[in-house]
């Protein structure tokens, strides 16, 4: 099949034909419908996160089941799926807690499948799996905990974005800092999670939601779904503006969706007394982000990670498709632009120069 393979850091995608496994026990064969284009796939790229290489990327995508392995019961084939870029066991404890989105099993085999090897390869040199979804490919074997059965009335993008921006996004609102009715909410970071944090707080019927950026066509664009209020960062302080926006007061709920110290200290110093700051974006690797320490105490302010927006993909993927199809998440304006895999490169490229909503990849 054909597929996009990392072999060096800092060096465009390579496009070629590698060989992949038949699914073992418990596995699934999924024909790749469609592939997001997210900054968690470019941070190995350029070697801000790490990865065993080779590599096939992508772990925000959808597709068909062609077949399964022995055993399984979750899918059957012909079933429209979305891939969990968390396939949880469903027995370690961070799964018997309620937390399969930190599923220990999952974490420790990292880019290998669950019983600890690959089933891409490339001359007889193992292959390995972004989030054992490696959907930069024309077909995937995944776990079928990774598999999601969705109505096909959902769009192959649409089902993509919610393997991840989307729960990721929306998640860290609902699910994570849990935003009150009548809140004030300040977003650090419109792309394509942002927009989806934002998504969140408006469902949850939050009163001001503050988006902050350093580019005015993401700002704008943030309009398009929920947001009330935009700051642009890169022409004045973005704390002083989104105090200025609350009557000095400060947000209440604030989300840093970037990924850098900068921008974490930011959401936190514009946070409000009370304030529950959610650490949504992935920093480069060692990064080290400060507060005041007084302040945090005397203010009561509160701040945590969220990752995959502390959604339960079996759960929560299902409840978010139906949002969609309600009316209630503005999706279909989200993805607004298309490539076939050749052009992944240029996907990429495109998100690089700061190209505003979601960018996929479609396959025939």
């Amino acid at each position: 099949m054909k597929a996009a393979v990392l072999y060096e850091t800092k060096q465009p995608l390579v496009l070629e034909d590698v060989d992949l496994d038949e699914p073992k026990a418990g596995e699934v064969l999924v024909k790749v419908g469609a592939a997001g284009i997210c900054r968690s796939d470019r941070h190995f790229m350029h070697g801000d996160a790490r990865i065993n290489l080779p590599a096939i990327l992508g772990h925000e995508g959808a597709g068909t089941v062609e077949r399964v392995g022995p055993g399984v019961t979750l899918t059957k084939p012909g079933d429209q799926v979305i891939l969990s870029f968390v396939p949880a066991c469903g027995r370690c404890k961070s799964c018997l807690a309620g937390y399969s989105n930190l599923c220990d099993l999952h974490m420790a085999t990292g880019p290998f499948m669950l019983d600890g090897t690959c089933r891409l390869h490339k001359n007889g040199q193992d292959i390995h799996h972004m989030g054992k979804v490696a959907c930069f490919a024309e077909y995937a074997v995944v776990p079928e905990t990774g598999c999601i059965p969705v109505s096909a009335d959902v769009p192959m993008d649409i089902a993509a974005m919610i393997g991840c921006c989307v729960p990721t996004g929306v998640g860290a609102a609902v699910y994570s800092a849990q935003v009150q009715p009548g809140s004030t909410v300040a977003v650090v970071g419109c792309g394509g999670v942002g927009l989806n944090v934002i998504m969140g707080a408006k469902l949850l019927n939050a009163a001001k939601i503050i988006a902050v950026d350093i580019r005015e066509s993401q700002l704008e664009f943030a309009m398009k779904f929920g947001a009330t209020h935009s700051v642009n960062a890169s022409d004045r302080d973005p704390v002083a503006q989104v105090k200025e926006l609350t009557g000095g007061l400060g947000a209440d709920y604030t989300f840093e969706v970037f990924g850098s110290a900068e921008t974490i200290k930011a959401a936190y110093d514009m946070s409000a007394k009370r304030g529950t700051v959610t650490v949504v974006g992935i920093a480069p690797m060692d990064t080290e982000a400060s507060f005041n320490a007084v302040d945090l105490v005397r203010n009561e302010k509160t701040i945590r990670g969220t990752y995959y927006g502390s959604a339960r993909s079996r759960n929560d993927m299902p409840a978010m498709v139906e949002l969609y199809l309600s009316g209630k998440l503005n999706l279909d304006d989200l993805v607004v632009r298309h490539y076939g895999l050749d052009q992944i490169n240029q996907a990429y490229d495109d998100m690089d120069q700061g190209e505003v909503g979601r960018g996929a990849i479609v396959f025939d």
